[in-house]
């Protein structure tokens, strides 16, 4: 059974800080809300859907105790749809699709709402501890070493230079801004509303379109201080990966990923479920993929997981249209350029979460949605949405249009 994408939706991303547009919101809150948007803009009946998939990492406080049960019950979805909150880093968006399509492909249901939320200005990263990092048990048989630490191995492993991350940032946030005033967002972005129904926010607010490369230039990397002074993470690097002299720090908050809030959500059913309920399929899911990776350099999962949903496919990388690959850090997608060489303009060509944020538990779902409209916009025909993951992992969905 063919598992289609019916409808995607996303909230704009807020700034992940106190001062944030949308600080005031609880993720039940924002969850609830993208929930109540998918059901009214298809005309569901309650009870429409099998299950809600949703993904979010920090799972403590008012995001934890199955955050996706909450959210259905906050909703108008109706109480005997249950859900399932899930945590795969920051591919749990992605994953919580991949779930759906998988189960509807399995005949295990037909129709399922997936995405996620975080929301970071109020349940801050981190703040839910992680066994790898303070266990030593774990931590030296893995010699882990924070994500900004990895990104830096990557770009001192593949020669990728601070001019190239900084030139990738820049581009990022050009085309951010070129989509946002070309109205390429105007059909998934649902303006956040307060308890009164008056708009909070209707636009990504991270986005800083006057980056250029003087500026850039002028920041100090990120993580050279952890690498080099204290905790000294860049001894645990090369006793990993003694072939390289010392860690080349590159990453600053300007070629990294936003701190941001914000939720996406996308319907997913069979074809007899569209047709029950009205619906025109928009996209089919041809294949998925989830890898696990070298745990230290961590961030190079795309690459593994791209291969292995291209093979599930039957496809070559030349079959491939448009891709979105997170943008966690800039080595990370300038790496998956290199290793397939992937013509620049086929890859996150609305800008990606350098420019726009990275809302760790709905980016997933974003970049799918967001490489569905401008498949739509161009007429191309497949697309790969692939993300790197904390840890050592990568997760890869194909989409073809219907």
């Amino acid at each position: 059974m063919d598992a289609f994408i019916f409808d995607a939706i996303r909230t704009p991303r807020g700034r992940g800080k106190t001062d944030g547009s949308l600080h005031e919101v609880t993720a039940l809150r924002l969850s609830a809300q993208v929930l109540d948007d998918l059901k009214a803009r298809n005309n569901l009946p309650e009870d429409a859907v099998e299950d809600v998939i949703w993904g979010n990492v920090t799972q403590v406080g008012e995001q934890g105790g199955c955050l996706a049960r909450s959210a259905v019950l906050a909703s108008s979805l109706g109480e005997r749809v249950p859900g399932l909150s899930i945590n795969r880093f920051c591919a749990s968006g992605l994953e919580a699709v991949n779930l759906a399509a998988n189960q509807v492909r399995a005949g295990a249901g037909e129709g399922y709402i997936a995405g996620g939320v975080e929301m970071m200005s109020r349940v801050p990263m981190g703040s839910d501890g992680a066994a790898i990092a303070v266990d030593p048990s774990l931590a030296l048989s893995t010699y882990f070493v924070p994500q900004g630490i990895s990104a830096d191995i990557i770009a001192t492993e593949y020669g990728i230079t601070r001019d190239e991350a900084d030139a990738f940032a820049v581009q990022s946030q050009k085309r951010a801004k070129e989509a946002w005033d070309d109205g390429r967002f105007a059909r998934s972005v649902v303006p956040v509303r307060d308890i009164n129904g008056l708009t909070i926010l209707d636009r990504d607010e991270y986005m800083r379109p006057d980056t250029d490369m003087q500026k850039l230039g002028a920041l100090n990397p990120s993580f050279q201080a952890m690498g080099e002074v204290m905790p000294g993470f860049d001894k645990v690097a090369l006793l990993r990966y003694p072939h390289l002299e010392r860690i080349e720090h590159i990453h600053h908050a300007g070629n990294s990923s936003g701190i941001v809030d914000g939720a996406a959500g996308i319907l997913i059913g069979s074809r007899e479920f569209g047709e029950r309920h009205g619906l025109r399929p928009r996209a089919r899911v041809r294949a998925t993929a989830k890898v696990g990776s070298d745990p230290t350099i961590m961030l190079t999962g795309p690459i593994p997981a791209t291969e292995r949903v291209l093979e599930a496919a039957g496809m070559g990388i030349g079959d491939i249209d448009l891709f979105e690959v997170n943008e966690a850090f800039a080595a990370v997608v300038l790496r998956f350029l290199q290793a397939f060489d992937v013509p620049d303009d086929r890859v996150n060509v609305n800008g990606g979460a350098i420019a726009m944020g990275h809302p760790l538990g709905a980016s997933g779902a974003i970049i799918l949605g967001t490489l569905l409209d401008e498949m739509e916009r161009r007429g191309v025909g497949t697309g790969l949405a692939t993300l790197c993951i904390a840890s050592g992992m990568g997760a890869a969905t194909i989409i073809e249009r219907v």
